[in-house]
């Protein structure tokens, strides 16, 4: 089969595999769609644990095509997305209920071969069979929406919440659609990026800019999110947080990346600074969501690219250009 493979930092390749085999609880899923994202920079840099050389690619979805002995909750012919998270079920986190926590944390396109094939092995357990009416094309939004419905979960949001989201690329949107369903009594988003702005205008967002100077909110916001993973953004955001509200880091930042935190504010104001970590029970819940369309695929999906065109795809994506980028092999 024909896969993408990050063989060293920096370097991706399009090339021939073997085909993949399922494990006795596994199904092989024909990839009809894997969206890229902030972590697979991150792989290409040789960050976020990846082992290289990886084929990567965790938004995924396709067909079933193959199932290994003790499979019977699923056939071939079913068409399912993956989540790609993989916990060790042992350590005190995933005993608690924390699994994207796992001290031995891996995933699908990560830490073992992913979506960005032709074919890709899943745990049966991973899988979520998709109802007929969705286009199992778009189904790769599920796993990154998966993953803004964890974000919700932390923020365990107040109704009438003021909301400030630094960035509209795919994930800042997908929490600018939430916030505008979890009862925000305003939701304003941040970029640089006039055309990603616009997309925020089109779905409906409070006011845009491209410097929260420009919006007038002296007192701040109450929920303030960054789905960028930019420091100069992340710092900015600590300070707009209103009193007693809070500051969500979303976007996957850099290892190397720091913040000056204000500790008397923090205490003074009773503000929380939290993050989020990839999904937690929140994949069946995302797939509902997707299915009462939530989301529309035709504003969030900008580009669609065949397998073989992955390296341009992922420059592209690097260069900050078009929304959700996926591959279709």
């Amino acid at each position: 089969m024909r896969a993408a493979i990050v063989e060293a930092p920096g370097k991706v390749v399009v090339t021939t595999v073997p085909d993949p085999t399922p494990g006795p609880r596994d199904v092989v899923v024909s990839v009809a769609s894997c969206g890229l994202c902030g972590t697979d920079l991150h792989i290409l840099q040789g960050e976020f644990a990846p082992t290289l050389p990886i084929v990567p690619g965790h938004e995924f979805a396709g067909e079933v095509v193959g199932t290994g002995k003790d499979v019977t909750e699923l056939a071939v012919g079913d068409l399912v997305a993956v989540d790609p998270s993989l916990h060790c079920h042992e350590c005190r986190y995933c005993r608690s209920g924390r699994g994207n926590l796992c001290d031995r944390w891996a995933a699908i396109g990560v830490t073992v071969p992913g979506g960005a094939a032709q074919y890709a092995v899943a745990p049966a357990a991973n899988c979520v069979k998709l109802p007929g009416h969705i286009d199992v094309k778009d189904a790769a939004l599920i796993e990154p929406l998966s993953c803004a419905v964890r974000g919700y979960d932390v923020l365990s949001g107040t109704l009438g919440a003021d909301v400030l989201v630094y960035g509209s690329g795919t994930m800042g949107l997908m929490m600018l659609e939430l916030a505008k369903r979890t009862g925000a009594a305003s939701v304003d988003v941040l970029d640089v990026n006039p055309d990603r702005l616009a997309t925020a205008g089109l779905l409906g967002c409070s006011r845009t800019a491209a410097s929260a100077d420009e919006l007038d909110r002296p007192r701040g916001w109450d929920v303030v999110i960054d789905a960028t993973g930019n420091a100069k953004a992340i710092q900015d955001g600590l300070g707009r947080v209103a009193k007693g509200g809070t500051f969500l880091q979303f976007g996957v930042a850099d290892y190397a990346t720091t913040a000056v935190i204000e500790p008397y504010r923090i205490y003074n104001q009773e503000i929380t600074i939290t993050g989020s970590m990839a999904v937690l029970h929140s994949y069946e819940r995302a797939a509902a969501l997707f299915a009462t369309g939530v989301l529309d695929p035709s504003v969030f999906i900008s580009d669609r690219l065949p397998l073989e065109e992955y390296p341009q795809a992922i420059k592209r994506f690097s260069a900050g250009q078009g929304r959700k980028i996926v591959v279709e092999p």
